[in-house]
């Protein structure tokens, strides 16, 4: 559906059904639409209804008043941010002496054993931690990884800490299942039986899985990677996704090892092994594809398969600079990710759009990337990439997900020139207000959905417990 059709279904629906709810956003400096215009509006405003955009524009054409009135002067107001890959459980792992100075196969090895002994609480309370940083940041959506179930844990640990925060999701449920004795890198002790991986990707699905335009919650089917699980488990995963109606998600050509890996093993390029097991698709996104070679970008394009990029974790890993313009100028829908927090140390999603501009002007020249361009693809792009037409813009029919940077901080001084460059170029700032859904998750820059402290004081116990039974 087109923002064009949302627009039409929305007023539609205005005639026959009064809202529960409305809120009115007026007098922003700037509000980023990022629609089909890609207009900036001074004096801006959004009217909302229940959880939808109904009237975008200048504050003086919105009506007067609503049920909840947030007047933005002196703030810049964007879309949320979308984040397409994450493992929030590593938050629990962060800068840990034996990963710090590794690459991707060494730094999984030291960690393996860590994670090894996570528990479902420890699941629990680190996605909500995660999902503050993220909230705080910028994101109003995101995608978790979660492939490692040891004692007892599940899913279902991260979904109910979604609902409890607020945070529009997509559940990842990632699998491991070629251990050591087997030729793939996890040890043995974290993998699982493939018939019950698949079992309990049903099971979530069915239970979990909203469709819906708006929805709040999805399920996702995501194999960790080529090196962790078999052949079969990649091509039944594809099945069971495609059956069901819903994406696919995995790790590739994330390192110069793991397109190694993809040689020794499978006699062929990891974009290749992608193909072969029916991994292409508008339904498919990789994490990665740092090492995605010219025939994998083509690909990708022609299929629509998007990528995953993470800016950050591909610095801190020395993995490489991933070919983004190249990417973007095929064709390959991309969005951003801030990684796990053991592999990036953070999750601040306009430190990664900045990171990601910064990175490709390194690799590939001083207009390899604009401060527009980074933040469409952190909008527009992570939402194609999560295949969803409802977020990642302003406009009428889509979901009223927005977040909104207070412009008299000591980082944008100097900048109001161009408020929309400044939040890409300066220090990173964290959020004063974000709406998801258009319920109310950050004011004045705190949670209202949380209260952060004895979160991260649990948080930081539950850390100190990991780390100490590694050791």
């Amino acid at each position: 559906m087109t923002m064009e059709q949302a627009a039409q279904e929305t007023n539609k629906t205005n005639k026959t059904n009064k809202p529960n709810r409305t809120m009115l956003v007026k007098h922003a400096d700037v509000l980023v639409t990022m629609d089909g215009a890609r207009r900036e509006l001074r004096d801006g405003g959004l009217y909302i209804e229940d959880n939808r955009i109904v009237a975008v524009g200048p504050t003086a054409e919105l009506p007067p008043t609503a049920d909840e009135v947030l007047d933005m002067r002196g703030h810049l107001v964007i879309p949320g941010l979308v984040n397409t890959h994450h493992h929030m459980y590593q938050s629990l792992t962060r800068a840990l002496p034996a990963a710090q100075n590794a690459e991707l196969f060494g730094w999984l090895t030291s960690l393996y054993k860590v994670w090894a002994n996570l528990t479902p609480e420890m699941i629990g309370i680190s996605t909500l931690t995660a999902m503050a940083e993220l909230l705080l940041s910028g994101c109003t959506t995101s995608s978790d990884h979660l492939y490692i179930y040891p004692n007892g844990s599940r899913l279902d640990d991260s979904i109910v800490a979604a609902r409890r925060i607020g945070m529009r999701f997509h559940a990842a449920r990632g699998s491991m299942s070629v251990g050591r004795k087997d030729g793939g890198l996890p040890p043995d002790s974290v993998v699982e039986r493939e018939a019950e991986i698949l079992k309990d990707t049903q099971r979530l699905i069915e239970s979990y899985h909203d469709e819906g335009r708006y929805a709040m919650l999805r399920v996702v089917v995501a194999p960790c990677s080529p090196f962790s699980v078999s052949r079969d488990l990649m091509r039944e995963s594809a099945v069971m996704a495609r059956h069901y109606g819903v994406s696919l998600h995995t790790h590739l050509a994330e390192n110069t090892n793991d397109v190694a890996y993809s040689h020794e093993k499978f006699g062929m390029t990891p974009a290749q092994y992608a193909e072969d097991l029916g991994w292409v698709g508008r339904d498919v996104w990789h994490a990665h594809c740092v090492q995605l070679d010219d025939a994998g970008i083509e690909l990708f394009a022609r299929t629509g398969t998007g990528v995953a990029h993470c800016p950050c974790s591909n610095m801190r890993l020395a993995s490489g600079i991933a070919p983004i313009k190249r990417m973007r100028l095929a064709g390959v829908p991309v969005g951003l990710g801030v990684d796990g927090s053991a592999s990036n140390d953070g999750a601040q999603m306009v430190a990664e759009v900045r990171q990601a501009l910064l990175l490709q002007r390194v690799g590939f020249g001083p207009d390899a990337m604009t401060a527009r361009e980074a933040l469409e693809i952190a909008t527009l792009g992570g939402a194609k990439v999560l295949n969803r037409d409802d977020i990642g813009a302003l406009a009428p029919g889509m979901a009223a997900d927005f977040v909104a940077f207070d412009l008299r901080q000591p980082l944008f001084a100097g900048a109001l020139h161009d408020p929309v460059a400044a939040l890409v170029f300066c220090a990173p700032p964290q959020v004063s207000h974000s709406v998801i859904g258009g319920k109310v998750v950050v004011k004045d820059g705190q949670l209202t959905t949380l209260e952060l402290g004895p979160v991260i004081e649990r948080h930081n116990r539950l850390a100190k417990a990991l780390y100490e039974a590694a050791v």
